[in-house]
């Protein structure tokens, strides 16, 4: 069995303007720059949203590829790209992300409030993409918004059998305004809810919940996901400046609880990733 800790580092989003945030990380260079750094810093999973030449949220067929081929090419982190795209992405695009060949992908196991939007993700879908991903041998991160989505992850499991890979990793996403607040009551309370199958679970806080789920997660044998899809504040007063600094910060505390770092081959052991890396 492994021990340590799974830092995975989601770097964009969908959500945040380039123009308000600059240091967002939105064009294929800044992806790969950010990739690097943040393996430097202790990351063992890269997720990723693409933007255009704008800066705008797609799911565009070749930017995703590209994506993916460059951070591949350039570290040896996981590469998991988001399925859930913007709010506003049609199912059937949401479903081609796959074909540009990640090593893992999200899968959100139902529908939530997100903000002022709702995010869908009927049963429908759920099964088709999770049957896709095992026709594709790239292993599904299960996201947790909601403790009703446990319960969904019991009857994916029940209906499709496991993932490529054998392992069941999912992520609770905590902090979304209409879904479950960031708070380790709810995050253990989730805890307590894993189907039998699960093989490992991260966290994230969105916003000022990051750090009491990040401590909780550790202390309670969880997994880290951090960045600025998810956090823009570093401390009160202080925008994040670069990704890598939330990496750094979790790294230090997985190694203060004897929980250090996983690399990333220790993750794509842990996490059943097949390899797709030529060099």
């Amino acid at each position: 069995m492994i021990s340590g800790t799974l830092l995975t580092v989601a770097p964009t989003g969908a959500e945040t303007d380039k123009a308000q945030v600059p240091q967002l990380p939105t064009t294929l260079d800044e992806l790969v720059e950010t990739a690097r750094r943040c393996e430097e810093a202790g990351a063992g999973l890269i997720h990723i949203h693409v933007r255009d030449a704008q800066h705008r949220p797609t799911l565009d067929a070749a930017r995703l590829r590209d994506a993916v081929q460059a951070v591949r090419e350039a570290t040896d982190l996981v590469v998991q790209l988001s399925t859930g795209g913007s709010v506003h992405d049609p199912l059937d695009a949401r479903l081609r992300v796959l074909d540009a060949d990640p090593d893992s992908c999200s899968l959100t196991c139902g529908t939530t409030n997100f903000g002022d939007d709702v995010f869908l993700n009927p049963w429908g879908f759920m099964v088709d993409l999770y049957r896709l991903a095992q026709e594709r041998e790239v292993v599904p991160e299960f996201e947790i918004f909601e403790l009703g989505h446990l319960h969904a992850l019991r009857r994916l499991i029940d209906t499709c059998g496991l993932p490529f890979g054998g392992k069941v990793h999912l992520d609770f996403v905590l902090g979304v305004p209409g879904s479950m607040p960031a708070t380790p009551q709810a995050l253990l309370a989730g805890v307590a809810m894993l189907p039998a199958e699960v093989t490992s679970w991260s966290a994230t806080g969105i916003g000022r919940g990051h750090l009491p789920v990040a401590a909780t997660a550790v202390a309670a044998g969880g997994h880290l996901r951090v960045g600025m899809e998810d956090n823009l504040v570093f401390a009160r007063g202080r925008q994040v400046a670069h990704n890598s600094e939330l990496v750094s910060r979790a790294a230090q505390l997985a190694a203060l609880m004897q929980r250090p770092a996983l690399s990333p081959e220790q993750a794509r052991e842990m996490l059943g990733i097949k390899e797709r890396r030529s060099r």
